[in-house]
């Protein structure tokens, strides 16, 4: 745990949504990290429970409402699930034009390039923030490979690293290490464990007292991911927390079922080395709302309503200019 560096977990997947919007403050400065939320359109075949709206639109209030007093927010990659993009989209991303300005607006936003070491897909989405929501900003800055200083507190910006896998069609990130007096957090995201061992090492090189983490995406292991990289991934998050006294794992991991029992070489090694892991809603003192991994069994033992029904069987166009009656 840090003292200078107040860390507090907005929107996560042990929130209940795709995010990793996560808030922090120094005594310098207010951040927002990657303030984005979505749901997974499908999963096991079914679109989002009622559940999970509520946890979205929750989520939401949480993010705007610390936009209010943020004065930076920035941008690890162009996801849903780590910007907001300036359209309606009350299917997956509970957003509107309004949403977004909300949050960037008169902000200093620090973000990926889309010009460089991206793909195709986020170079558009890139161009199309800088037009729409960002737009609204004080102003965007490139934050790759570059430091900033506020104050006594400095934010470091890594070079672009893989989004997974070394060469993977989901393109590039970059991670951020704050730093404050002598304590550093290190936010981490879609890095998924790292699977890449650069990328470990690069995070292993910081020091950081605290690392908030994607970790590797075992629900798609053997279909969308290979085995082997997941193993990596795993044994890489494994040297992660032996070496960083506190570590909040989050995101594709948690989207798994069964993600506690395959995690729990990595809680062992914690343990042992007398370090601590937890998701971001048990660091916040908070009980874990995992939804998606629980999506088909929800839509068995609470079944939704008809009006819900009736709204989930409009075209998609229209389930997103329209939002869903929970």
């Amino acid at each position: 745990m840090t003292k200078q560096i107040k860390v507090t977990p907005l929107a996560e997947e042990s929130l209940g949504v795709r995010s990793m919007c996560t808030h922090i403050q120094t005594k310098d400065t207010n951040i927002l990290l990657d303030a984005g939320a979505s749901l997974a359109p499908k999963r096991w075949g079914y679109p989002p429970h009622p559940r999970e709206y509520h946890a979205l639109e929750e989520c939401r209030k949480k993010i705007a409402k610390t936009a209010t007093k943020a004065e930076i927010t920035t941008i690890s990659h162009y996801h849903f699930d780590h910007h907001t993009p300036s359209y309606t989209d009350w299917f997956t991303n509970w957003s509107t034009p309004e949403t977004a300005k909300k949050i960037y607006h008169g902000k200093l936003v620090l973000a990926k390039s889309y010009r460089s070491m991206v793909n195709a897909s986020q170079r558009r989405r890139g161009w199309l923030f800088s037009k729409g929501a960002g737009s609204h900003a004080k102003r965007i800055e490139s934050a790759d490979g570059k430091t900033f200083q506020f104050g006594e507190t400095k934010l470091k910006f890594s070079d672009p690293v893989f989004h997974g896998p070394e060469n993977t069609q989901l393109g590039w990130l970059l991670m951020v290490t704050i730093e404050c007096g002598d304590e550093k957090v290190m936010f981490a995201s879609d890095v998924q464990g790292p699977i890449h061992t650069p990328t470990l090492n690069q995070i292993l090189a910081e020091k950081p007292q605290l690392v908030m983490i994607g970790g590797p995406p075992t629900y798609l292991e053997g279909f969308r991911v290979k085995e082997e990289h997941i193993e990596t991934g795993m044994q890489n998050l494994k040297t992660l927390v032996e070496n960083v006294p506190t570590t909040i794992l989050e995101h594709h991991l948690l989207r798994d079922e069964n993600w506690r029992s395959r995690s729990q070489p990595i809680f062992a090694a914690a343990k042992q080395a007398g370090h601590k892991v937890l998701t971001a809603a048990e660091y916040s003192g908070k009980t874990n709302n995992l939804l998606e991994s629980r999506r088909r069994q929800l839509f068995e033992t609470e079944p939704p309503s008809s009006d819900f029904m009736k709204w989930l069987k409009l075209p998609l166009q229209k389930r997103k200019l329209q939002k869903p009656p929970i």
